[in-house]
């Protein structure tokens, strides 16, 4: 039986639950309730509104810009907090499974972290990732698209476990994470699905971003995903 991304993420949770004290575990619950009060999930970006310009820098530091992408049909825009973060790298590997599905429905993928790009150069080199992965170092595009917070005492305390606080030395230059949230946008601009929670240990599933992709070019997706 094919797991899906919310099955693997629920096992990476229950994985990191067991390995942590009670105490961590009760910090990762403060600071996911942190987020959760600050209502970005209503605020964001939606379906409906028209998605923010952005242009970023890719792994190699070209820069790459929203409306020229948009040029050749819809764009998936996902927003990660980093290569550091595990749920993360099961969501980037989610999606680059999903690509042949997405890409034959007619869409274009790419993801944005706050990571500098040599960090998301060394993510795209971890997962074999096929698709375009941007930084966004000063959280232009992050606050834009309404998914931005502001790293709390109390988040910054989860973050500061031995292997995230060497990650985020290595790649984030800001305090300022996003939710994690992802888009497609239709070739006018406008945002037809979008996926928005507070929890870093939800993502959307792939089947449904290819779903909204080939309802937006009237191709049928594969039945892989």
């Amino acid at each position: 039986m094919t797991l899906s991304l919310t099955d693997d993420l629920q096992a990476q949770a229950e994985r990191s639950a067991a390995a942590a004290t009670p105490e961590v575990n009760a910090g990762r619950r403060a600071s996911v309730d942190a987020v959760v009060a600050l209502g970005l999930a209503r605020t964001a970006i939606t379906v409906g509104d028209h998605a923010p310009e952005f242009v970023l820098p890719d792994v190699t530091g070209a820069p790459v810009r929203l409306s020229d992408l948009l040029t050749t049909g819809p764009v998936v825009v996902s927003f990660y907090r980093g290569g550091w973060c595990p749920y993360c790298n099961l969501e980037l590997h989610a999606l680059q499974a999903a690509l042949p599905a997405l890409t034959a429905a007619g869409g274009t993928l790419v993801a944005i972290s706050p990571d500098a790009p040599d960090a998301s150069l060394s993510t795209a080199e971890k997962q074999s990732l096929e698709f375009a992965v941007l930084s966004d170092t000063s959280a232009t595009a992050i606050t834009a698209f309404g998914l931005n917070f502001t790293v709390d005492s109390v988040t910054r305390a989860v973050l500061s476990e031995p292997d995230a606080k060497d990650a985020r030395a290595r790649g984030i230059k800001t305090e300022v994470l996003p939710i994690p949230a992802t888009y497609v946008i239709g070739t006018d601009g406008t945002v037809a699905y979008a996926f928005v929670d507070p929890s870093y240990t939800h993502r959307a599933e792939p089947a449904e971003i290819v779903a909204a992709v080939a309802a937006l070019t009237g191709r049928t997706p594969k039945a892989s995903v």
